[in-house]
């Protein structure tokens, strides 16, 4: 059987933006098996989604394991290349559909890398250029029914999730201000919860001290993706920064406010039709990967959060 090959080996949020894409994809090469090559972590939710045959296990730019035969098709959705589109060609495949790179000859007449457009849109334009036609609102992820991590349900159903964790200090609003969103929540009749991963659990739990809430509403270090994403799913509200957790409340239809800093909204955030979530931007930009809060982050208030939370719920609802 012939084979189409993507590579998106990255993070929660770039499977989520690529999900357009790599529906597309399915849609326009039925009679291909679908090879995608990602973090072995995320596989769950390329399932849950239905956009892959075969998931193969793997690093930014690293080598790929040996491949039975090469793929007819080897698409790019990790970057512009030269490197990723280097490890694609090793694979020897027929076709290459990648944005074009003067080092890489083999890209020679295809489409240019556009830096201003959003990241959902990028990949949408990249197969478009192909003649593969692809709708970049095919967001959705179903929930994953009966998934929810060992507690009691009633912690989490509509509760507001505040997911304070971020890859960098740059795009970490203060863990003092999150506790200020939570007792708030507390304050409203809203219970809360708080979610992260295994690193950021002293931190879920200094600002559950913080707010007044039981270590029993901290999640953080003890879900895996697929009970991260039911806890989403079934949550009445997110508070987040610009991670991966914003992507997944977009999929799953879950009102949310997102935190912006040193990157704008209008390359990484939600829909912005979609009114029941809200991106807060002070329209500064910065190095996402400095160690220091950024300074347009900063200039989020407390307050702004919980006037952006009061309008998405009264878009949801």
């Amino acid at each position: 059987m012939k084979a189409v090959l993507v590579l998106r080996a990255l993070g929660l949020g770039d499977f989520l933006t690529a999900l357009p894409a790599l529906r597309a994809l399915g849609t326009a090469l039925p009679a291909h098996r679908r090879l995608l090559a990602m973090p072995a972590a995320l596989a769950p939710l390329a399932r849950i989604a239905g956009v892959a045959d075969e998931i193969i296990d793997a690093r930014p730019l690293a080598p790929l394991p040996p491949l039975a035969a090469p793929p007819a098709v080897a698409v790019n959705l990790h970057g512009r290349g030269p490197q990723s589109h280097r490890v694609l060609l090793a694979t020897r495949p027929r076709r290459l559909v990648a944005f074009a790179h003067p080092d890489v000859p083999e890209t020679a007449g295809a489409p240019v890398f556009r830096e201003r457009d959003h990241t959902v849109q990028r990949w949408c334009h990249l197969l478009e250029a192909y003649g593969i036609a692809a709708d970049a609102t095919r967001l959705e992820l179903l929930p994953p029914g009966g998934r929810l991590p060992a507690a009691p349900p009633a912690i989490a159903c509509g509760a507001t999730l505040i997911h304070a964790g971020a890859a960098s200090g740059a795009r970490r609003w203060p863990a003092e201000r999150f506790a200020a969103v939570a007792r708030a929540e507390r304050g409203a009749g809203r219970r809360v919860i708080l979610t992260g991963g295994a690193d950021e659990r002293p931190l879920a739990l200094s600002i559950a001290h913080a707010a007044g809430l039981d270590e029993a509403a901290v999640f953080a270090g003890r879900t895996s993706v697929v009970e991260l994403t039911a806890l989403v799913a079934v949550a009445g509200r997110v508070v987040c920064g610009d991670t991966g957790v914003a992507h997944l409340a977009t999929a799953l239809r879950t009102p949310s406010v997102v935190l912006f800093g040193p990157i704008s909204p209008a390359l990484w955030g939600p829909p912005v039709d979609r009114p029941w979530h809200r991106a807060l931007w002070a329209g500064r930009t910065g190095d996402p990967h400095a160690a220091r809060l950024d300074a347009g982050l900063s200039m989020i208030g407390v307050a702004d959060v919980l006037a952006a939370l009061e309008g998405v719920v009264e878009a949801a609802a």
